[in-house]
């Protein structure tokens, strides 16, 4: 089984390149899954359900939010009966949608587990523990574990690979929008990489405008952060390629197009 997934998606200019790149991936690659990361869609900030149809339109069979997951409002009006939209498991009870999700291929069935880190990053439920449960739920039903861990800091991304290893056929992550280069596959068979990396702006900062940020930094006053609308873009991915029997990784590659990265065919 192979595995598309796209990070980070950042406002119009990610959603542009979504369109445009990700039917040629799925030519290319031709992964049977692909799975995007959704939670900066909508202007920066959250997601609605027409930015969550399109992405399925556009050939994603499921779409991962993070810790801006509640930051439209419209999530609210739609969420517990978006099927493949999948927030942070870790998330307090009684929070709305759901934290796993399964997607049926053929004959084979795989389990996409959304989980959000605590450091640096608000006090939710603890990602490792909700990680243990949702594990042993899915391999009941499937050896096929794919886990998006939205996570700030490197070291708490790296702990979950390793906690994990063994376990889940992949462990990937997002919200730091920088693509890293220590893809591996771990002793036990698990898939690693700290951040898949941004699809979005890039010439701004993260996925924001340069100049807000750098004032930021100058002048240690509050700026108001957009999103840039227009310019160069940038697309950032994993592509992963699991065992058909046992789930485990084969090989992680990570794909990055831009004006300096072009994408061949």
């Amino acid at each position: 089984m192979n595995i598309l997934f796209v990070g980070d998606v950042v406002g119009s200019m990610g959603r542009d390149m979504i369109k445009e790149y990700v039917p040629k991936l799925k030519e290319k690659y031709r992964p049977q899954i692909t799975i995007i990361n959704g939670e900066n869609a909508a202007g920066g900030k959250g997601i609605t359900e027409k930015i969550y149809r399109g992405f399925l339109e556009t050939g994603a069979q499921a779409v991962t939010l993070g810790n801006h997951t509640w930051d439209n409002k419209e999530i609210f009006d739609f969420i517990d009966d978006a099927k493949y939209l999948v927030r942070p498991a870790n998330f307090p009870e009684g929070n709305p949608g759901k934290g796993i999700v399964y997607l049926k291929y053929n004959t084979e069935e795989i389990a996409i587990i959304s989980l959000q880190g605590r450091t640096f990053l608000p006090a939710i439920d603890c990602p490792f523990k909700k990680a243990d449960e949702l594990v042993q739920e899915a391999r009941k039903r499937t050896p096929f574990i794919f886990v998006d861990f939205h996570a700030e800091a490197t070291s708490e991304k790296q702990a979950m690979g390793w906690y994990l290893d063994g376990k889940v056929s992949a462990v990937v992550g997002t919200h730091t929008h920088v693509q890293t280069a220590d893809n591996r596959i771990l002793p036990g068979g698990t898939a690693f990489m700290s951040d898949v990396g941004m699809t979005g702006p890039y010439d701004g900062i993260l996925g924001v405008e340069r100049d807000a940020v750098i004032k930021r930094f100058l002048m240690s006053m509050p700026v108001r952060f957009e999103v840039p609308k227009e310019g160069r873009a940038q697309l950032s991915a994993v592509l992963i390629d699991l065992e058909n029997k046992t789930g485990k990784a084969k090989k992680i590659e990570r794909i990055l197009i831009n004006e300096d990265h072009p994408f061949y065919s």
